[in-house]
């Protein structure tokens, strides 16, 4: 893909009467644009989140897509700015259907993903990572759980005990459990650990080592399984090509991305390897 390069500072327009306008160390900035007054403190997420949108929202201004903004601090942007953007997405990210083969060499390769009707009974333990915790001791604490019920002779009850002691997760009070779950009931990186990995068939009881969500860390127990029936490619071929159709579009835009944050100036901001993931603005959803 080709982005139009830049190296404007200030309200992002190439015109621009402010560039190198100074921006006040503790403010984060793209090309001279503030992202918060001097005055906030952001969370890491809503910073992203911000950081996203303008760099996005300067793209468009230097194609002409979008008026210049006046201020010298990150406008909020409208519904009818986001189509404008979203347009200019949809013209600049490549998005290839793949092909039969394609489809086809997947299928034979992920047959454990497409088995319909199968379920689990789980129950977990969540360790919660917040804006607050400190993770490092977070993790020391559910390594020390784990490493409890994994002995040989615990007690039936005392998963339930520690669910109701220590999981951040409001099924703690009724022990931890979820219930009977499928693939599509559950976080990706749970479907992806319970469902879609080979060795997910690993069997009952506690799960071995810690499973690490964008919520926290968990511990999982299977309690039932419910092993489904294995599918026919004729009968999954359109949701695997919309899959494969989907993961080429992410991984043209994290490239988008990428190109547009190696142009920018950046100030009290750290966009290595920015993502997609976890962003709730309109374009991200």
């Amino acid at each position: 893909m080709k982005l139009q390069t830049t190296t404007v500072t200030g309200c992002g327009s190439r015109s621009c009467l402010c560039a190198g306008t100074a921006v006040p160390p503790s403010v984060a900035a793209i090309n001279g644009v503030a992202l918060h007054q001097a005055d906030q403190r952001l969370d890491k997420t809503t910073l992203l989140e911000r950081a996203r949108a303008e760099l996005l929202r300067q793209q468009a201004v230097n194609l002409g897509l979008l008026p210049h903004h006046t201020g010298r601090t990150a406008p909020e942007l409208t519904e009818q700015e986001w189509q404008v953007i979203h347009a200019m997405i949809d013209r600049e990210v490549v998005m290839q259907r793949p092909d039969e083969e394609a489809c086809e060499r997947y299928f034979e390769a992920h047959k454990h993903r497409y088995v319909q009707g199968q379920a689990l009974h789980v129950r977990h333990i969540l360790f919660a990572v917040t804006s607050d915790v400190n993770v490092h001791a977070l993790l020391v604490q559910a390594e020390g759980a784990l490493l409890e019920l994994s002995r040989p002779g615990v007690q039936s009850d005392r998963f339930a005990q520690l669910a109701a002691e220590l999981s951040g997760c409001p099924t703690g009070a009724a022990g931890g459990d979820l219930g009977w779950i499928g693939p599509d009931d559950c976080d990706p990186e749970l479907a992806n650990e319970l469902f879609h990995h080979k060795h997910s068939r690993w069997g009952m009881g506690v799960h071995p080592r810690l499973i690490h969500t964008r919520h926290g860390f968990h511990i999982l127990e299977v309690l039932g399984r419910r092993k489904g029936r294995a599918s026919l490619y004729p009968e999954v071929r359109e949701r695997i090509a919309n899959e494969l159709t989907a993961s080429h579009r992410e991984a043209s835009l994290r490239q988008f991305m990428a190109e547009l944050v190696r142009q920018a100036k950046l100030e009290g901001l750290d966009l290595d390897g920015i993502g997609l993931e976890g962003a709730a603005s309109p374009f991200f959803q």
